[in-house]
C-alpha cells in the first residue's frame, strides 16, 4: 500500500467521521479487502473463519472510529484492531481440534451392557442398618428424590442426606471401591 493510498483512506475516514456516508461506505469497502488479506495470511490452520474476523474488525472499527487520531496514519490503527480480533478468535477456538464424529465413529468400542440383578442389589443393601437401607433403597433403587424420601420416612432432608452418604460409603467399603 502506498503513501497515497494511506492518505486517501485517512481522508475517507475523516469525511466519514464528519458525516459523509458515501465516504464511509467507500472506506469500509477498501478496509474490508485489506483486512481480509491480512487475516487470511495469519490463519494457517483451520478452525477460525476469516470472514468472521473481518466482520468483527469492521464492527469494531465502526464502534471505535472516534478513537482514531486524525493526525495519525489509519492503517496501523486498523491492523491493530484486526490483530486483536484475530487473537480473540483464536482464544475462542482454544486448543480444541474439531473432528466430525462420522469420520471416527467406527473407532469407538460398543458400550458394554451393565446389568445389575436384584440379587446384586439385595447383597449390596444387606449389610446396612435398617434406616440407611431404607434411604439408599428409596433414592438409588426406587429413584425418589431426597425430599420425597424424607417425607416418606418422616425425617429431615439433612438426615436423609447423611444416611445416604453413610450407606453408600459403607457399600463402597464393603465391595472394595473406596
Amino acid at each position: 500500500m502506498t503513501g497515497k493510498d494511506e492518505a486517501e483512506l485517512s481522508r475517507l475516514l475523516r469525511a466519514a467521521i464528519a458525516g459523509d456516508e458515501r465516504a464511509y461506505a467507500d472506506f469500509l469497502h477498501r478496509i474490508a479487502a485489506l483486512v481480509r488479506g491480512f487475516v487470511r495470511r495469519k490463519i494457517v490452520q483451520g478452525g477460525v473463519d476469516p470472514e468472521d474476523v473481518v466482520q468483527e474488525t469492521l464492527l469494531a472499527i465502526h464502534v471505535k472510529r472516534h478513537t482514531w487520531r486524525e493526525d495519525a496514519p489509519v492503517l496501523p490503527w486498523v491492523y491493530a484492531i484486526a490483530r486483536f480480533k484475530l487473537i480473540d478468535a483464536f482464544r475462542r477456538r482454544g486448543r480444541r481440534i474439531e473432528v466430525e464424529i462420522d469420520e471416527i465413529a467406527e473407532t469407538f468400542a460398543e458400550p458394554e451392557a451393565e446389568t445389575v440383578s436384584e440379587r446384586d442389589i439385595a447383597r449390596a443393601l444387606d449389610g446396612l442398618p435398617p434406616a440407611q437401607r431404607s434411604v439408599v433403597s428409596s433414592i438409588s433403587v426406587d429413584g425418589r428424590s431426597i425430599g420425597e424420601t424424607a417425607a416418606k420416612l418422616g425425617v429431615s432432608e439433612t438426615a436423609v442426606r447423611v444416611s445416604l452418604h453413610r450407606g453408600l460409603a459403607a457399600i463402597a467399603k464393603r465391595f472394595g471401591q473406596q
